[in-house]
């Protein structure tokens, strides 16, 4: 059976507690239970959370675990000094060690990370990137593997993670039948991006909202301004105006970045040919897939699909 620890410490974020929903439903989902999760802390007994409740613990167990993942909270604060010993010496008792979200500031400070790959919350990216100059920070990632060390970034993130620990250990199927029951929409593999397009084109009306739900569902047909303004309920002219006004942008500007995010995440989730994925997107042919994944990210779309392909062999 594997031994799954999640550590916490005061004033952790409640949200990383959702990773043992995972392991709890990988168990259900298996033939026997395979995880054994322990809620762990330095000393056992209650740990007061950064939103004024406590939950209770265990010790931490000085044998190890075979997963150890370590929370974080909302300011990047440190545990005690010797807690951090305990995640220093971790990779001599424990098969994996992992962090959701500003964990991996934990990991970094008692040195897990030097000359490492790895991610966290966006938010916290630079101010991380200054702390710890010898880590390979990946910003724009939903998790990363460097060997024995898992990081994730966002909280909603350590379900992605957690998700690929039950991948590597019981199997894709187990895996998709989790997500399945967790009312996951899309179990999202590691290279996938931390930000939404439609999140931060941040539509204020329920008109341009309803433009851009019906543009997300039909990438692949030619999405005029009138063919938008129609789903809208308003005028070309009209739409145009309030569009840019809400959003800061123009509608074929706004398209194209839906059409971006929708053929990346189809890059890391198929092995489509680009062809194929430039056209159900609605790019019509690579080349102008390309000149938009280059205003985009700065790089070629066969470079962020090398990315993703090694990201999923590293799983």
């Amino acid at each position: 059976m594997h031994t799954v620890g999640l550590l916490v410490y005061p004033n952790f974020q409640a949200l990383g507690l959702v990773v043992g929903t995972v392991f709890e439903y990988a168990n259900l989902m298996h033939d026997t239970p395979a995880y054994d999760f322990k809620l762990i802390s330095e000393e056992g007994g209650a740990v007061m959370s950064s939103q004024g409740f406590s939950v209770n613990t265990v010790p931490i167990n000085k044998v190890g675990y075979d997963t150890l993942i370590v929370t974080g909270d909302n300011e990047c604060r440190m545990p005690p000094a010797s807690l951090l010993d305990y995640v220093r010496n971790a990779p001599q008792h424990s098969r994996r060690i992992a962090s959701v979200c500003t964990g991996a500031f934990v990991l970094a400070e008692a040195g897990l990370l030097d000359g490492k790959r790895a991610t966290t919350h966006w938010f916290h990216a630079r101010d991380f990137q200054k702390r710890y100059p010898n880590v390979q920070l990946e910003e724009d990632r939903i998790f990363v593997i460097d060997g024995q060390v898992w990081t994730s970034a966002g909280m909603s993130a350590g379900l992605d993670l957690a998700l690929a620990v039950i991948e590597k250990d019981l199997g894709v199927e187990v895996a998709r039948m989790v997500a399945r029951k967790l009312v996951v929409y899309q179990r999202r593999g590691g290279g996938q991006s931390q930000f939404s397009a439609l999140l931060e084109l941040n539509a204020k009306s329920d008109r341009v909202q309803l433009a851009l739900a019906y543009a997300k569902e039909n990438l692949g047909s030619e999405l005029s301004v009138e063919t938008l303004a129609e789903a809208a309920r308003l005028s070309a002219r009209q739409f145009s105006r309030v569009f840019r006004e809400e959003t800061g942008q123009s509608p074929a500007k706004a398209i194209e970045r839906l059409r971006v995010e929708a053929a990346r995440m189809m890059m890391e989730t198929s092995r489509l040919p680009i062809e194929v994925i430039a056209r159900e997107t609605g790019f019509g042919d690579r080349e102008r897939m390309r000149q938009a994944f280059l205003r985009a990210f700065g790089q070629p779309p066969q470079a962020i699909q090398r990315a993703s392909a090694a990201a999923e062999l590293a799983i």
